[in-house]
């Protein structure tokens, strides 16, 4: 992988993370940097799971796998926020 692959895949993640945390109901108590970098390893591992399916790779614009990423990080919203709002008390 390149360093521009490298930059892409994180400027993709920051966006993913953004998806992610507005397709989660609710008030979400955790910082906004948290959220990028759950945005930045929900990408990484909706590629993993994408390739897995063998859709990471469409003629196109890839929206399967777009998807797949931000479910994954809406997951991890989720999941992060009820852990995070619960140390925090």
């Amino acid at each position: 992988m390149e360093v521009t692959g490298i930059i892409t895949a994180i400027i993709i993640g920051l966006i993913i993370g953004a998806l992610g945390r507005l397709v989660v109901p609710g008030k979400q108590n955790i910082p906004i940097w948290l959220t990028l970098v759950i945005g930045v390893v929900a990408a990484i591992i909706g590629t993993f799971i994408a390739s897995a399916l063998g859709v990471d790779d469409t003629g196109g614009i890839d929206w399967i796998e777009l998807l797949i990423q931000v479910v994954v990080a809406a997951v991890g919203v989720s999941l992060v926020a009820g852990l995070y709002g619960r140390n925090r008390r």
